[in-house]
């Protein structure tokens, strides 16, 4: 059966290789054995101890789950996204090789020398996607090439790479996380990158849902506006209890400033799900 343990062990094999995995997991259900009290202990705590001027939570707190900061990150490591680099057996092939335009159908093009766009049309066939998948967000041509080529791994590692990122970065989760500014910036790159696709990312969507209902409208605000512009369309009910709840709450409490980013904001989703809508039966028409 799917106990909850083998969900958690398969849902490591998927973050590696998710064509490995053939069956749904859910989708919601990332965290396993947690308290569900401990989101709201651990927030409340933090807020008290930030009142009172006494020492700070020595823990990360990620949706409230007291943990221990991630080992990931040392005391000088940024929030870096990894260059375009193919497998490490491929490269030692491919600098043997020498540079061609044109690979057989059997060789993949290595993406190290994908440097233009005719050069992705020539070799379109036999492109393969960097081993970190996080360099696609910065590069406009794979960012053309996973447009084109609807592969569901290709998401999947993505949706896998991004959801674990912004669990470790988000700021308003991590007590006294001083990186604000990086990730700020990846927030950017994120959206930069939804822009481009015209579509939203599953990771960062389901990364929304969870934190804003404890985000403090203020911690990078414009960033966190400019994503939620760019959520799929999905249930009423979703959308009514993950995004217009917690906005409510902060709305009815905040400046005029805020309400009008909050509108300008939803205005902008309504425009994006429109286009998108567009698009859907264009193509369904066409077809």
């Amino acid at each position: 059966g799917m106990q909850s343990y083998l969900q958690a062990l398969l849902s490591v094999y998927k973050l590696f290789c998710p064509e490995q995995v053939t069956i749904t997991l859910p989708g919601k259900t990332k965290t396993y054995f947690k308290n569900s009290e401990g989101p709201w202990k651990a927030a409340i705590t933090a807020v008290r101890q930030r009142n009172q001027g006494t020492s700070p939570l020595s823990q990360a707190v990620f949706l409230g789950t007291s943990q221990p900061q991630s080992r990931k990150r040392k005391w000088n490591a940024q929030l870096v996204i990894p260059a375009s680099s193919t497998n490490t057996n491929n490269l030692e092939e491919d600098r043997e090789k020498s540079s061609v335009q044109l690979y057989s159908a059997n060789e993949s093009f290595p993406v190290e020398q994908l440097r233009t766009f005719p050069q992705l049309l020539q070799n379109i066939h036999c492109l393969e996607f960097p081993s970190q998948m996080g360099s696609v967000l910065t590069n406009p041509l794979l960012l053309h090439y996973m447009n084109c080529v609807k592969d569901e791994s290709i998401y999947l590692r993505l949706y896998y790479w991004m959801g674990q990122r912004l669990q470790e970065e988000c700021t308003w989760c991590v007590v006294d996380n001083p990186n604000e500014e990086e990730f700020k910036s990846f927030l950017d790159t994120i959206y930069k990158a939804e822009c481009f696709l015209q579509e939203g990312l599953a990771g960062c969507e389901e990364f929304l849902y969870r934190t804003l209902p404890l985000w403090d409208g203020v911690c990078c605000r414009s960033e966190v506006l400019r994503l939620v512009s760019w959520i799929p369309l999905s249930s009423v009910s979703d959308i009514k209890s993950y995004l217009y709840d917690p906005l409510a709450q902060l709305f009815y409490t905040s400046s005029i400033y805020f309400k009008c980013s909050v509108l300008e904001t939803l205005k902008e989703l309504l425009q994006n799900w429109l286009n998108c809508n567009v698009i859907q039966v264009d193509s369904e028409f066409s077809s």
